[in-house]
């Protein structure tokens, strides 16, 4: 049993096994549909939630994790004799990394940390998959945060949106750098940089999507055989299989995680979203 307690929040998108394996505490944001607000993951599920969003004339927002709700959450920890490690996904794309320090600050407590991956989906949950590992191993705490730092600017994200409008009505995105997308069929591949989506490169038809994004990985990432490769969609498993099988045949990883992209992420990049995420070097 390690003697720090993992924790993180529902930007990530963890597999559910990976989650249960390794006992981490996934504290969640909220979705707020005109007619309610709902707990990401708990009382509202990924598929539940992908219906909804089809159904909904306005996009649903979502909403920070409080100081408090981390508060509590530390505490438990803290009283179990833990040390605690929370990892968030982008501060830049939420302010729930903010809800964590004021947590830690407010407890003043050093065997807390909190650390901001700037990552987000599985970019941001490679982050606690490798510190969940660590711990595994005895690493202390200080040693898997200066491992997360090293990591940093090697998180590479690759993805692709069915459409723009998501991104576009969330802020997430330039409307600018979205409209001209926008034009004749045109698909986006996106990356993430300081935290934030930018464009990265764009293809002709979806057809091409995935090839692209392959070819995008071997020119960023290199050799993949002593690497981890998260893959992950938004309620499109066809087009996630497709993907899998060329990633296993053209980039052959140690290892591939395969996991959904949830309400909180999928909220901003809309379902048919395809994504490949890895560590540079």
């Amino acid at each position: 049993m390690s003697k720090i307690q993992i924790i993180t929040d529902s930007m990530v998108d963890l597999p559910k096994d990976i989650i249960e394996k390794y006992n981490i505490v996934v504290v969640p944001l909220t979705i707020i549909f005109e007619d309610k607000e709902y707990t990401d993951g708990v009382d509202l599920t990924n598929k539940q939630f992908y219906e909804k969003l089809s159904q909904a004339k306005n996009l649903p927002k979502t909403s920070q994790v409080s100081p408090n709700t981390f508060m509590e959450v530390f505490k438990k920890s803290l009283d179990d004799d833990k040390e605690v490690l929370c990892i968030n996904g982008s501060s830049n794309a939420s302010g729930t990394y903010q809800s964590a320090v004021i947590a830690k600050n407010s407890l003043e407590n050093d065997d807390i940390e909190v650390f901001d991956t700037m990552g987000l989906s599985f970019g941001a949950g490679i982050f606690v998959y490798k510190a969940v590992n660590m711990a595994q191993e005895g690493k202390s705490l200080k040693e898997i945060v200066n491992k997360l730092n090293d990591m940093k600017s090697n998180v590479d994200h690759i993805f692709t949106v069915d459409t723009l409008e998501n991104l576009k009505k969330g802020g997430r995105l330039n409307p600018m750098k979205a409209t001209i997308a926008t034009m004749l069929n045109i698909k986006p591949i996106l990356t993430v940089v300081d935290g934030l989506v930018e464009p990265l490169d764009k293809v002709r038809g979806s057809k091409k999507v995935v090839s692209k994004m392959i070819e995008l990985a071997k020119q960023r990432g290199g050799n993949f055989e002593n690497k981890i490769i998260g893959i992950s969609h938004a309620n499109s498993p066809d087009t996630l299989s497709i993907l899998k099988e060329s990633v296993i045949n053209e980039l052959n990883p140690k290892e591939v995680l395969v996991t959904e992209i949830g309400c909180t992420i999928g909220t901003h990049a809309g379902p048919g979203t395809l994504a490949i995420f890895y560590i540079t070097k």
